[in-house]
């Protein structure tokens, strides 16, 4: 039986690229996979600029090897150029030519381009198919520029921070088209400063920080699949001997604090829904006042950047999915 042969759309293979004696990237291995909507998170400086480049072939790297299905972006340009389109954020458009006019002219630079009419439809603009693009509000101009990256047919399309300055429902109208351009059966690589929209919005997130990969993951496993994923804290009458309660909930993150009302304890832990299942079936402690509290992207954004140290997921590299 003849074997299949899987061409990830990216794979990047410990990459290094340095800017004089500053190393911006430092020995990156990242993989994104087919049909999803992979986020690049990272504080100003990070690398996230670097590593787009370097995807999109802007920028040769020092070592290390980048495929985009298949070919050297770099050498190979023409070989993945029909494949890919790149979208960076400060791109602008003929303020005179409409959004008809706009799509119409990139679809001249392609041998196979979408239909102009269907791409409307598409990026919601069909009544400001005859407005020209100055006129546009912020959000209507960003399906655009998104919506002249997809005029050629990509299989992959690179974002940098596409919703940024948007308002709520300017941002709500872009995601939708994100979703459905995955839907599609486009892969899309976007880069962030929102937790929320890469929580939201990502099938998986990477995390860089000063040049190097943190993490690499769905939003839910970095925010659950962690030591201290979650908080459960409680009230109980009486005072309660710390290490019968750590053994009785079977974890050493607990503490205690004594109140007005009883004794506040508070158990970091990944599994909440196993902590207050042990708690209500107690004949003995009583437990009342529950609160829950789940950790956020954000919250683990910050530790991974903050301090500097790599946290690797149980089970997961940060070369791909396990």
């Amino acid at each position: 039986m003849q074997q299949t042969i899987r061409i990830w759309p990216v794979i990047v293979d410990s990459i290094v690229k340095r800017y004089g004696k500053k190393v911006v990237l430092d020995d990156v291995s990242l993989r994104v996979d087919s049909r999803e909507i992979f986020g690049l998170l990272g504080p100003n400086g990070a690398g996230k600029s670097t590593l787009l480049e370097s995807i999109a072939g802007l920028r040769a790297v020092d070592s290390g090897t980048v495929r985009v299905f298949g070919a050297d972006p770099t050498k190979d340009r023409a070989a993945i150029t029909p494949y890919m389109s790149v979208q960076p954020q400060a791109a602008s458009l003929f303020e005179t030519l409409t959004v008809a006019e706009t799509l119409g002219l990139y679809a001249s630079f392609h041998s196979s381009p979408d239909d102009v009419g269907a791409l409307i439809g598409r990026l919601g603009l069909q009544e400001q198919r005859d407005t020209r693009a100055g006129n546009l509000s912020g959000g209507q101009m960003r399906r655009l520029l998104i919506g002249t990256a997809l005029i050629g047919r990509p299989k992959l399309v690179v974002l940098d921070e596409p919703s940024a300055g948007l308002d709520p429902q300017a941002k709500r109208s872009l995601h939708d088209l994100i979703r459905s351009t995955r839907d599609r059966g486009i892969t899309v690589l976007l880069s962030t400063h929102d937790m929320q929209e890469a929580t939201e919005l990502c099938d998986r997130v990477g995390i860089l920080a000063g040049g190097r990969l943190r993490a690499v993951g769905t939003p839910d496993e970095l925010m659950r699949d962690r030591i201290g994923g979650a908080t459960v804290s409680f009230v109980i009458d009486e005072a309660v001997d710390l290490a019968s309660l750590r053994h009785h909930l079977g974890t050493s993150e607990v503490s205690v604090d004594l109140t007005g009302s009883g004794t506040r304890v508070v158990v970091r832990t990944s599994d909440p829904d196993d902590v207050v299942r042990k708690l209500t079936f107690s004949p003995t402690l009583r437990a009342r006042g529950f609160h829950v509290q789940l950790r956020t992207l954000e919250d683990v954004y910050l530790e991974l950047t903050g301090d500097g140290t790599i946290h690797a997921l149980d089970g997961h590299s940060a070369g791909g999915r396990a």
